[in-house]
């Protein structure tokens, strides 16, 4: 029977139970994390057991930064560092209103994408002439907003909001995802569609090089967390100031969801609706448009702030209120995001 693998109980860091106003003000650096020993570094080790079972001797290396994202060219990549610590994990909630990879299944899925962008970089395989012909131009410019057709069955579907949809790096990506994933029967699964051709063509390219060493190898780690000298404050302002707020414009449809208090004085203020619902709709309407709950909620924001200069109360049954404020909103965060790269990982 094989001995158990030893692993040694990690100290708890010194930050680790400072209040949040003084967690903020630690630089990054100090923040002296590993991977060893954490929830994150047993599911990487689920990632290459998953390779090693599809008959892939590649291993991509993995590093700690701020984000999820595999360096041009790179054979390992970067996951948030969070993910490291549950302090951090629930500090990141705290700031943005969500832990992205968080969860097992979510943060397998992250893993298998950028496993895919790595084995690519590995095997130059986006040079290849069917690499091409399958998904498209490598070199293609990544846009800051792609039009998604829901219904499209010439692309995979593994991570939300159809990203394969994005660019020919993220369908090459989410393909090999779907390959790669134990018990995934997407023979079986895309049998009907367009998009097994492309499954085909990839099982076709990574069976040529599988077995064989990489062709390149790197050690580069760009943007890894001893090089982030900012606090964690000035970290997450930064990523705040991504989603500066748009101009309002939305004034005339806010009146046909609630009403002037002229008409409605007795009913409950639209502010006081919007609070009281704001963590519902905030998840909803980022599940709906693929956009970070943090956009979501600048926009509920602006929306509270505009029914209490308005006036604005209940003018409707609660069910009617609340799908209507879920379409304003919905509308309102698509503006606010068009400018705004949507979760690319490459």
């Amino acid at each position: 029977m094989p001995k158990r693998r030893h692993t040694p109980r990690r100290r708890r860091p010194w930050w680790a139970t400072l209040p949040t106003e003084e967690l903020l003000d630690v630089r990054l650096c100090d923040l002296d994390l590993q991977l060893d020993g954490t929830a994150l570094s047993a599911r990487i080790d689920k990632l290459h057991d998953e390779l090693h079972r599809t008959g892939l001797v590649f291993r991509p290396y993995v590093y700690l930064s701020v984000d999820w994202f595999t360096p041009e060219g790179s054979t390992g990549f970067a996951v948030p560092f969070y993910l490291a610590h549950r302090r951090l994990a629930q500090l990141e909630h705290h700031q943005m209103f969500e832990a992205e990879g968080t969860a097992h299944e979510l943060c397998m899925k992250l893993l298998r994408h950028e496993a895919a962008h790595a084995f690519d970089n590995a095997y130059r395989l986006h040079r290849r002439a069917d690499w091409r012909e399958t998904f498209g131009r490598y070199s293609a410019p990544y846009r800051s907003a792609y039009r998604v057709r829901p219904t499209s069955r010439h692309f995979v579907q593994h991570l939300d909001h159809w990203y394969a949809q994005s660019h020919p790096a993220e369908d090459w990506a989410e393909s090999f995802a779907v390959w790669m994933t134990p018990q995934s029967r997407w023979r079986q699964t895309y049998a009907e569609w367009p998009a097994l051709r492309k499954l085909e063509a990839l099982d076709t390219m990574v069976r040529d090089v599988g077995d064989l060493p990489p062709f390149v190898r790197s050690t580069d780690r760009p943007d890894s967390l001893p090089k982030q000298r900012i606090t964690l404050r000035e970290f997450y302002r930064r990523k705040k100031a991504t989603y500066a707020k748009e101009p309002w414009r939305f004034d005339r449809e806010l009146k046909l969801v609630f009403a002037p208090a002229a008409a409605t004085a007795r009913r409950e203020h639209a502010a006081t609706f919007l609070l009281r619902e704001r963590v519902a709709l905030r998840a909803r309407v980022s599940s709906l448009t693929g956009q970070y709950r943090y956009v979501v909620d600048q926009v509920l924001e602006t929306m509270v702030q505009r029914c209490r200069e308005l006036d604005l109360r209940i003018a409707r049954p609660g069910p009617e209120t609340r799908l209507g404020a879920a379409v304003l909103t919905t509308m309102a965060t698509q503006q606010l995001a068009r400018g705004h790269q949507p979760r690319f990982r490459r």
